[in-house]
């Protein structure tokens, strides 16, 4: 894990979706949702409050990326007819890991994808947290050479 490697933090809305996550070790992110690909090494998951009552609202998992494929939802969901034709990624990953403490979405905001870094994410204690612009985090070379 070095600093630069990049972290997408995606939403789990549904308990279905991140069962399928944590027993198969996949999950999908509509393809128009990332325009620009997913270039990152490592996903995690943000788990809606609505949806969830333990974890809910706040960032409480994530797994190194290990494969990536484009799916339609059919594919994926076969007992789900609603979108059937939509394409999805299909990102692989390796175990769960539980991010401990979780990243805390206060004050609430609403949230759909994050790009971050990893040295962001791992000291992360909020949402807000994901965005810092701090000279520790832009300016990496410096510090790390100052340390």
């Amino acid at each position: 894990m070095y600093a630069d490697d990049r972290v997408l933090v995606g939403v789990v809305n549904r308990a279905k979706d991140f069962e399928i996550a944590r027993r198969e070790n996949w999950y999908r992110i509509p393809e128009g949702q990332l325009p620009r690909g997913l270039n990152a090494e490592y996903i995690a998951f943000f788990l809606s409050g609505r949806s969830f009552r333990e974890g809910g609202g706040s960032v409480a998992y994530f797994a190194r990326i290990t494969g990536l494929e484009l799916a339609r939802r059919r594919d994926l969901l076969p007992n789900e007819t609603r979108r059937a034709e939509a394409v999805y990624y299909k990102v692989q990953f390796r175990d769960f890991i539980q991010k401990d403490p979780p990243i805390r979405n206060q004050p609430a905001r609403p949230i759909s994808f994050i790009r971050t870094t990893w040295d962001r994410f791992i000291s992360a204690e909020f949402v807000a947290d994901l965005y810092l612009k701090s000279d520790y985090y832009v300016d990496r070379v410096y510090h790390a050479l100052r340390n």
